[in-house]
């Protein structure tokens, strides 16, 4: 106790220990974070409005509001928002992500004619079924363009759910179908029978998901018909089949719905919006040079007289127009003022640049792609662009784990038991189905900057055993190395049986050769 106190305790003891104790809460409070990001008595914490709660109070209640936000950028309300989303797309997915069959033919005893045969009736089936419309319930999208769907509906939302059900089709030899459903399906039902349920998502006492509620109208419609919900099983309780794929980025554990990827930027996209509208406009008002004329009588010119009332000018007097080097004489007491908003504004671009920094951060997507606005050396350019791509192929890698080999699995089964592809085992052991069923998801490349660079770097990875022919072409070019290979041998044939030996002959014969001895290795 100080001196302060200690008088302070001979005149009013009940004070002094008020003080002692408030002292002793605040060495509390300010211990560890307290000192800095949870301290309470800096000032620069003031007026900082915070409070916390779970996912259902942080996400599920605030969804609504994100999705309409989200979705109203992403239609127009802010072209950035728009690109940003498309830019992760178009990266991500692209033309969609191709099946690359890669069973594990030692563990079940293929030899190698056979694995390759085996590989290529795969490939076959499924193009025959993923190539074809009729794999969407729809009948709009084939399954590479479902990925799209899927993958932006999921940006813009926050989360998207796929189910697979099983529909015969006298045009189709497969039965399965895709159905894509918007995030607002998902919702809680009227009635939840004392069951937990939140954002439609029912889990059990362990917490592990067990159902989805969808309604069958969308929320946000204006249909007049009565809502009612069904309830999906996340699998079949029979047969053990998967019925619901649900497409999200969690945030959190015990996080039942995901979040827009916009969301935590909304506010400054908005404002950018607003503040480029603004901008454009003051630009086309300072481009009209717009002249108004100042009059100490009140009198008003031709121009603004209603041509319904009476004229009061002299029928002398001529219209007031800007010209080409026109020379226009005013009336006694009148003058001219003009509008000049200073526009285009000089420091446009460097504060919006400092924005979308910011935003680009957020979203995991540089700047220079953001904008798709490459003026720095090769280096920074390649380094935001490998940056990026550390996002993208996160992001894909999701989405062939969530989206793609789930659907591939289905489609499997349902391809053996048909009759269509010869897996002995296939039904038996979850081990075999797993090993027939394993498979790689390949996209398009990330493009090259400096090709040249490129393949020398993609060449000495493959010498010296980094990586594979395989590997490279479809990091690349997005190619498929067993059909380049192919292509090469006809080429070479055709070129041999026509006498021609030129550099890109014998340079070809090289590249057969090193493949022979790749494949022999």
């Amino acid at each position: 106790m100080n001196r302060l106190d200690r008088l302070i305790a001979v005149v009013s003891p009940n004070t002094a220990l008020k003080r002692q104790e408030a002292r002793h809460k605040l060495n509390i409070l300010n211990s560890g974070y307290g000192n800095h990001g949870a301290s309470r008595t800096k000032k620069s914490m003031f007026g900082w409005n915070f409070k916390g709660g779970s996912t259902n109070e942080d996400v599920i209640k605030n969804l609504d509001t994100l999705r309409q936000r989200s979705r109203d950028l992403f239609m127009g309300g802010a072209a950035l928002a728009t690109g940003a989303l498309k830019t992760s797309r178009t990266n991500v997915v692209g033309t969609g992500l191709k099946l690359k069959p890669s069973f594990d033919a030692e563990f079940l005893g293929l030899s190698e004619e056979e694995a390759k045969e085996l590989k290529r009736t795969i490939e076959r089936e499924f193009d025959l079924w993923a190539d074809s419309k009729v794999c969407d319930v729809m009948g709009l999208n084939n399954f590479y363009e479902l990925q799209q769907l899927a993958y932006l509906s999921q940006l813009m939302s926050g989360d998207c759910f796929t189910l697979l059900p099983l529909i015969q089709d006298q045009n189709s030899i497969y039965d399965l179908r895709v159905r894509v459903i918007e995030a607002d399906r998902c919702c809680d039902p009227e009635k939840k029978d004392n069951k937990d349920i939140q954002g439609g998502v029912e889990v059990d006492v362990n917490g592990t998901v067990r159902a989805y509620h969808f309604v069958n109208q969308h929320p946000l419609g204006s249909s007049t018909e009565k809502k009612e919900w069904s309830r999906v099983e996340v699998f079949g309780e029979s047969t053990g089949r998967r019925n619901v794929l649900h497409l999200m980025e969690s945030e959190r554990p015990e996080q039942r719905r995901g979040v827009p990827i916009l969301a935590p930027v909304i506010e400054s996209l908005k404002q950018i919006g607003r503040y480029t509208e603004a901008e454009l406009m003051a630009a086309v008002v300072s481009g009209l040079f717009t002249v108004f004329v100042h009059s100490e009588t009140g009198e008003l010119l031709e121009n603004d007289i209603d041509s319904d009332s009476e004229q009061t000018e002299s029928e002398n007097q001529e219209p007031l127009e800007l010209g080409n080097g026109s020379i226009i004489n005013l009336l006694p007491g009148e003058k001219i003022e003009t509008a000049n908003p200073g526009r285009p504004n000089a420091v446009f671009d460097t504060f919006v640049t400092a924005i979308l920094r910011q935003v680009g951060a957020a979203l995991e997507i540089p700047y220079e792609l953001l904008v798709k606005h490459f003026t720095a050396s090769y280096s920074a350019s390649r380094a935001a662009l490998l940056e990026a791509w550390k996002s993208f192929r996160m992001r894909r890698t999701w989405l062939a784990s969530d989206f793609c080999q789930p659907i591939y699995d289905e489609w499997f089964g349902e391809a053996v038991a048909k009759g269509r592809i010869h897996a002995p085992g296939f039904f038996d052991d979850p081990v075999i189905r797993k090993a027939y069923t394993k498979a790689e998801w390949h996209g398009p490349s990330p493009g090259q900057i400096d090709p040249l660079k490129e393949v020398n770097a993609a060449e000495k990875r493959v010498t010296n055993g980094f990586s594979t022919r395989e590997r490279e072409t479809a990091e690349l070019i997005g190619g498929d190395f067993e059909m380049n290979h192919r292509q090469l041998v006809r080429e070479k044939k055709m070129r041999d049986e026509a006498g021609l030996s030129t550099e890109g002959g014998e340079k070809s014969e090289q590249v057969l050769e090193d493949d022979q001895k790749f494949s022999e290795e």
